[in-house]
């Protein structure tokens, strides 16, 4: 009798179990026929460099495909409010166009938010490289108090579970229904590695493709060479070193860049160089998004810039400034708007997939 009782105890438990299973986690058996697609970056490698994919979470369709989900659906936000891409829209390509982005409760950042072209292949990530993947990078903003302000990962791990849609999404990118932060952020960040522009007239120029007006081959020679000085921080191919400079746009600074990282005196000032590419679509400018337009980015490099303690020793023209025409300053201009790559704003495969 007690052998018998026993049984059906044991046999309560396992159907409680599975019964646990199926009603909060429907994929449980689906997971077992896990086989994600492996892809491949495409990409200019005469001048691109290779791309900084960590072996522990190389790309699959099924990975970018959660990640695609995951960056465009407020889920993320502690208020079901904001995504990544309410500061990172693909028209303004993956940046935005105000001063400062809004996160939740309309609560206003503190710096302009940054475009995300091409990040496959850089190695310092945000303003003042303050991550060090885009892995690590993804996190930040979901614990940010002013954008998806979570508290910890199980509210945001919870709401997820919630979803009828993720529970396929995470078992056909990871063989697991079993969610969890790494995942999350391994998603997020294989999208954000797709999202390659090297579609613009330039590059097509580079391609033999299309030939540049008189113009803007006349702004390639400035921006080329030392009459224009912005090859050094944004050399062709990726359009940034990947460095940090104090490019002299403040004597005295507000926001101190690397400094706050590196605790370096020598970074005050200090902040990213950020990719030209598609500079067109991506106003306004610098980190305090203080210029509205490419006429007064260049108006501020033809200045020269202001002198610091920290300024960079590639601003070679403090005090006495570039000295450029209106005709090169036009010149150099339309050479900028050739790195506008419209596919890339365009592009299906990186859209809202709601």
């Amino acid at each position: 009798m007690r052998d018998y009782i026993s049984f059906i105890f044991f046999s309560l438990i396992v159907f409680m179990i599975l019964s646990g299973c199926y009603k909060y986690n429907p994929v449980c058996e689906s997971c077992v026929e896990y086989n994600p697609t492996p892809i491949s970056l495409i990409y200019p490698f005469a001048s691109f460099p290779a791309p900084n994919t960590p072996p522990w979470n190389q790309l699959t369709e099924e990975g970018v495909n959660l990640g695609r989900h995951l960056f465009y659906d407020p889920i993320l936000s502690s208020d079901n409010t904001v995504s990544c891409a309410s500061c990172h829209k693909q028209e303004y390509a993956f940046g935005d166009n105000t001063q400062y982005s809004f996160g939740i409760n309309q609560s206003l950042g503190e710096r302009n938010a940054p475009t995300i072209i091409n990040i496959a292949f850089h190695t310092a990530f945000d303003w003042d490289g303050k991550s060090s993947s885009v892995e690590d990078q993804a996190s930040r903003p979901i614990f940010n108090e002013i954008e998806l302000h979570n508290n910890n990962w199980s509210e945001v791990i919870n709401r997820i579970k919630m979803s009828e849609l993720y529970l396929d999404l995470f078992c056909a990118a990871f063989g697991t229904s079993d969610i969890d932060s790494s995942h999350v952020l391994k998603a997020i960040a294989q999208f954000e590695r797709t999202l390659i522009s090297d579609n613009s007239k330039f590059d097509q120029y580079l391609r033999g493709e299309v030939v540049l007006s008189p113009e803007e081959i006349r702004g390639f020679n400035i921006y080329s060479t030392e009459r224009g000085d912005c090859f050094h921080c944004h050399p062709i191919g990726l359009f940034t070193n990947n460095m940090f400079h104090n490019n002299g746009i403040d004597s005295q600074f507000e926001d101190l860049g690397r400094y706050n990282v590196t605790n370096n005196m020598l970074d005050q000032g200090a902040f990213k160089s950020p990719s030209l590419r598609n500079i067109e679509f991506s106003a306004p400018y610098m980190h305090d998004g203080r210029f509205e337009t490419l006429e007064q980015v260049i108006d501020h490099y033809d200045f020269g810039g202001y002198d610091s303690p920290t300024v960079d020793p590639l601003m070679k023209y403090i005090g006495i400034g570039l000295m450029l025409t209106e005709q090169e300053k036009t010149d150099l201009k339309a050479f900028l708007l050739t790195l506008s790559d419209e596919s890339f704003i365009n592009n299906a495969d990186f859209s809202n997939p709601f």
